[in-house]
């Protein structure tokens, strides 16, 4: 399994960063690796909401079947599945002032079958992405 993990501030405050979160679609707007994310159910979100992400990874590109399996005060947990991965995305939230929130972001990657062969080979790839995220995120949530 990858693990990746960033802490970083968002100068945005608690709970509009996590209800601008929480809706999985935003990925389009600060994960470099999202290419499309769209709802595939309807209501409210809250657990259980789920999505179909478009992602792309070294020049391939590939889809995955994303859930909010936890939404809390504090914390929201999706997973993305397909054939090959499960990928766990948990976000951790603090607020550190009445306008800004610490949010640390780590995210998981568990390759199924041939595909766990090539992990070590992935990590350094995973952790660039990570980096990208932590500089792409802020002011994502910023504008939204």
């Amino acid at each position: 399994m990858i693990t990746v993990e960033r802490s970083f501030l968002v100068g945005v405050p608690l709970d509009d960063l996590i209800a601008y979160l929480e809706d999985f679609g935003h990925t389009e707007e600060w994960d470099p690796g999202t290419v499309r994310c769209v709802r595939i159910d309807g209501g409210p979100v809250r657990p259980g909401a789920s999505w179909h992400n478009t992602s792309r990874f070294r020049k391939r590109t590939t889809e995955l079947l994303y859930r909010l399996e936890a939404r809390e005060p504090h914390r929201l947990v999706f997973t993305g599945t397909n054939k090959t991965v499960t990928a766990t995305d948990v976000m951790r939230f603090e607020a550190q002032s009445a306008a800004s929130t610490r949010m640390t972001y780590t995210a998981s990657l568990r390759f199924k079958g041939l595909a766990r062969l090539a992990e070590p080979f992935l990590r350094a790839e995973f952790e660039k992405l990570a980096d990208q995220v932590e500089q792409q995120l802020p002011p994502a949530a910023e504008a939204g």
